[in-house]
């Protein structure tokens, strides 16, 4: 069940002008900001990021061109690596609330 999710595409990680494209080999920190949500997740439960370079039609296609999404009639594979060591920490950031119970 997905829970919440974010969007943000990469060309616009440091703002809108200029929009420089991420280069592929290339490390880049991204923050993603997520959309609110509550959930009790009990003793046993688990929890998964999905990463992925579209989520299309709920928000614009993205055709990892690097052109306009709207005009362009190509598209081209992507792949996300997400680092998880200790010179390339990640982290997925879940604030815990105390139960009242």
């Amino acid at each position: 069940m997905n829970l919440t999710d974010g969007i943000l595409r990469a060309r616009y990680r440091e703002g809108f002008e200029p929009p420089p494209l991420m280069e592929p080999g290339q490390v880049y920190e991204i923050s993603i900001p997520m959309g609110a949500t509550s959930t009790l997740f009990r003793k046993g439960h688990r929890i998964r990021v999905h990463v992925t370079s579209s989520n299309f039609p709920r928000y614009s296609r993205n055709t990892n061109t690097g052109t306009q999404p709207e005009l362009d009639t190509r598209m081209q594979p992507a792949t996300q690596t997400v680092w998880h060591t200790s010179s390339r920490p990640s982290q997925l950031v879940l604030p815990v609330l105390d139960s009242p119970h």
